[in-house]
């Protein structure tokens, strides 16, 4: 009977999950944080609030944007390589 209780009561809170979907609206809440409101970096309780919910949320993405901001400064590139425009030739002169 007591099985029967807690697999009933994990179906039902999976399903309420599924129907509320608190990990999306956490992304969401986090993009909006993100994209459109220029003044959550005002408080610090907002900025370390919402890093928190976007390593959470998306913890590959955070992974990549830490070692992206964390790996060495690139090498300079050398100067692209710039074409001339050949010589003319006579086709006499490979007879």
């Amino acid at each position: 009977m007591l099985t029967a209780t807690i697999a009933a009561v994990t179906f039902a809170a999976g399903y309420v999950l599924g129907r509320v979907r608190p990990w999306d609206r956490l992304d969401t809440w986090v993009w909006r944080r993100f994209t459109f409101i220029g003044g959550w970096t005002q408080s610090k309780t907002q900025v370390v609030l919402t890093i928190a919910a976007h390593v959470l949320v998306r913890p590959r993405a955070s992974l990549r944007i830490w070692r992206r901001r964390h790996e060495p400064p690139q090498p300079s590139r050398s100067p692209a390589v710039k074409f001339t425009a050949s010589p003319t030739t006579d086709a006499q002169e490979h007879l």
